[in-house]
C-alpha cells in the first residue's frame, strides 16, 4: 500500500464516520486532544471531540448529516446526502499527513439537489500504527470580499 492510499483510505473512514453520525468509528479516528477552526460556527478555535459528539448525535437523531443542512426543507424533505473532495491532495512527511481539498456537500431535496461547499485542510498523525485526526481547519469557498 503507498502512503497516499494508506491516508487516503483512512481519511474516507473518517470522513464517512461524520456522514453516517457514526460516533464510534469518529473516536476511532480521532485524536482525543482534537482542535479544530470552524468558520460557520466560531471564529475562535474549538477544542475536544465533545463538541461533535453533540452534533454527531443530534444529527443522527434528526435523520441528517453534519453540512448537509438545507434552509427551508424538514429532515423527511432531504432524501440523500454525499460529499466529494475536490482538488485532494494529501502530503505525508513520516508519521504526519496534511491532507487539503474543497469538501463538496450534495444533499437531495425535494426541490432538486443543492451542494455546499468549503475548503478543509486535516493534520493527521499515526501513533502506536493507527492514524488519528489532531487538527482541523475550514475555510469558505467563496470570492474574498476584498477581491473585485
Amino acid at each position: 500500500m503507498t502512503p497516499d492510499t494508506e491516508v487516503h483510505d483512512f481519511l474516507m473512514r473518517h470522513l464517512n464516520a461524520i456522514l453516517e453520525n457514526d460516533v464510534e468509528m469518529y473516536h476511532a479516528t480521532t485524536h482525543e486532544e482534537l482542535t479544530l477552526y470552524e468558520w460557520w460556527v466560531t471564529p475562535h478555535r474549538i477544542e475536544g471531540i465533545p463538541f461533535h459528539d453533540f452534533m454527531i448525535e443530534s444529527n443522527a437523531k434528526r435523520g441528517t448529516v453534519f453540512g448537509a443542512e438545507t434552509e427551508g426543507e424538514s429532515t423527511s424533505d432531504v432524501s440523500d446526502t454525499r460529499f466529494d473532495l475536490a482538488n485532494l491532495k494529501i502530503q505525508r512527511y513520516g508519521d504526519t499527513a496534511i491532507a487539503s481539498y474543497t469538501m463538496l456537500v450534495s444533499t437531495a431535496t425535494q426541490a432538486g439537489v443543492e451542494v455546499a461547499s468549503h475548503n478543509e485542510s486535516r493534520v493527521l498523525i499515526k501513533m502506536d500504527h493507527e492514524w488519528r485526526v489532531v487538527h482541523v481547519h475550514k475555510s469558505p469557498a467563496y470570492k474574498a470580499p476584498h477581491v473585485v
